[in-house]
């Protein structure tokens, strides 16, 4: 689990009137709202490779868009229009990715992108933003984490199981798409520092999610040491 996040002062809380925020806060808003669209739209796409678990993909995917409908509402709530635009080319590198994967058939790079990376990807910004959201959105944001985890132990489980057949593969995806990652973490970090969120622990939130989830995959503290230099340095 992600590391925890002591609860801010006053002062820490940001002024969510300012024109400062709101601006800020229609690209992370349009982020994330396009972050779960993507993921509503990776997990039906799994179903073409893995028509076994239509069911739980289904599920998974429903809860997706649930949980884009409610950061939509968090949204209005603030008078803010979310910049779908930015939002769309941010996560086009992955999403391109993505829908190569899918097309050569590799399921365990759809995985690896899909319900470990994005996945861990939004649980720590999820955690690092709870406690600097205005009351509305915490309470949206509260509920959507604990959904966030169910969908990372699918891909954990389904790859652990399978161990050893696929870690090549999945070294392979971590070393093409972590530096994607990194990149858009370093991207978002301006927006997110005027909604009091710090880079340096949306970076470390994300590597704990992620490398918890390969540790309980199969990987040693070695094999993820190495995973992540020779992925970051890219």
């Amino acid at each position: 689990m992600a590391s925890s996040v002591l609860a801010p002062t006053a002062e820490e809380i940001p002024d969510f009137s300012t024109e400062a925020y709101k601006s800020a806060y229609s690209r992370i808003n349009a982020i994330v709202i396009e972050g779960e669209q993507e993921a509503y739209d990776n997990y039906l796409s799994l179903v073409t490779l893995l028509p076994d678990q239509q069911e739980s993909l289904g599920q998974l995917a429903r809860m997706e868009l649930k949980h884009m409908k409610g950061f939509q509402a968090c949204g209005k709530n603030l008078g803010v229009e979310p910049d779908m635009a930015f939002a769309k080319t941010f996560f086009a590198p992955l999403h391109n990715n993505f829908e190569t994967a899918l097309a050569e058939g590799k399921v365990v790079s759809c995985l690896v992108i899909q319900a470990l990376m994005i996945e861990a990807f939004a649980i720590a910004a999820y955690h690092i933003y709870i406690p600097v959201a205005d009351p509305f959105a915490r309470k949206i944001t509260e509920g959507v984490v604990k959904d966030e985890y169910t969908h990372l132990n699918y891909g954990q489980e389904w790859l652990k199981a399978r161990f050893e057949d696929v870690r090549g593969e999945i070294e392979q995806a971590n070393k093409i798409n972590l530096p994607i990652i990194r990149r858009m973490l370093d991207q978002v970090a301006d927006d997110a520092a005027v909604l009091h969120m710090e880079k340096e622990s949306l970076i470390e939130d994300f590597l704990i999610a992620y490398q918890e989830a390969l540790m309980e995959i199969g990987f040693a503290s070695r094999d993820l040491a190495r995973m992540s230099a020779a992925a970051l340095v890219a």
